[in-house]
């Protein structure tokens, strides 16, 4: 186990220079640059002061050469578009720990209620308890969570007056050093993020705990007089547990870089709008400090899932070539 981790982590490594390098020469390949003269209005000495302050005007493997070495240390330099121009990092660690607030509320919130959604809508297959259970996840997945965001905002936010009485609205941080910050900061936002995963989650379950109620080891075990929770928790769950890891947990690293929507339209100071903003901006640092750190946790996901199978089911070994 410790070797397949070991290679796994060697082969996330690879695949982020990989990502780097693409990233890199598709950023720079397209026309114009952080301080073009259309866009920003500098002056022609202006602008040749800004790129040899930034070392743009020096050839582009040279640069990703200045990258990488500070990349390897965790600096990945200095943001062209935030203001007082701050390392790239610094931004970061900064905005995420509000972003990774929500995330994992979310994360709790829309997995925990999903699964249950899911297990009881495969029991109660075709009654309306199942209609209703899909009808929900279908409106999750459909409706855009800037619509979503928007009307709860407008119904409980505004008409509402919540946060008029913040000491009964307290919720304390996940990280140390981080100060507790009122409900309405959260729950709103959290509520409109989980509604599309949980609706995700409901769909699989569902799907997976179906398929394997319809399995022949279900029927002995009924026949064997076994309870229906006893079927549920040591035979149906663990064979359904499988195809729900493989689809539902990449979906954590999207909750835990945030959502440019929920973001703008809460006003949550986090990592979500720079994901876009660095882009318009051509902030070419930002950009490649948020690639590569969703690369990263895609990355690690994926290797939990596959030592994650190992404890659902002894049956899968992890070997050299990945799971087996």
């Amino acid at each position: 186990m410790t070797g397949y981790i070991l290679r796994r982590l060697l082969a996330l490594l690879f695949v982020m220079l990989v990502v780097s390098v693409i990233v890199f020469v598709l950023m720079n390949a397209v026309p114009g640059g952080p301080f073009s003269l259309g866009e920003r209005g500098y002056t022609p000495d202006a602008l040749a002061n800004l790129e040899r302050k930034y070392g743009l005007d020096k050839p582009l493997v040279e640069r990703y050469w200045n990258f990488l070495s500070g990349a390897l240390q965790l600096d990945f330099g200095y943001s062209f578009a935030v203001a007082g121009s701050p390392p790239v990092t610094e931004v970061i660690l900064r905005a995420w720990p509000v972003t990774l607030h929500i995330g994992l509320y979310t994360i709790m919130l829309s997995f925990t209620l999903g699964i249950l959604m899911g297990i009881v809508a495969a029991y109660r297959r075709n009654t309306w308890i199942d209609n209703l259970v899909t009808f929900t996840a279908t409106l999750g997945i459909t409706l855009p969570s800037f619509i979503i965001a928007t009307f709860l905002l407008i119904l409980f936010g505004f008409q509402n007056g919540w946060g008029d009485n913040p000491r009964e609205w307290i919720i304390p941080p996940l990280f140390p050093g981080t100060a507790p910050l009122l409900a309405t900061d959260y729950f709103l936002p959290v509520f409109t993020y989980a509604l599309a995963p949980l609706a995700l989650v409901a769909r699989y379950t569902r799907a997976s705990v179906a398929d394997a109620l319809s399995a022949d080891y279900v029927r002995t075990a009924r026949a064997k007089g076994l309870t229906d929770r006893r079927i549920m928790f040591r035979h149906v769950l663990r064979n359904a547990l499988i195809p729900m890891v493989t689809v539902l947990l990449p979906q954590i690293p999207n909750l835990l870089t945030g959502s440019l929507f929920i973001e703008v339209v809460y006003g949550i100071p986090g990592l979500g709008k720079f994901f876009v903003t660095s882009i318009t901006n051509r902030d070419y640092p930002m950009i490649m400090g948020l690639v590569l750190l969703v690369a990263f946790l895609w990355g690690i996901t994926y290797l939990i899932t596959d030592i994650l199978y190992t404890l659902i089911d002894p049956r899968v070994r992890l070997t050299g070539r990945g799971s087996a």
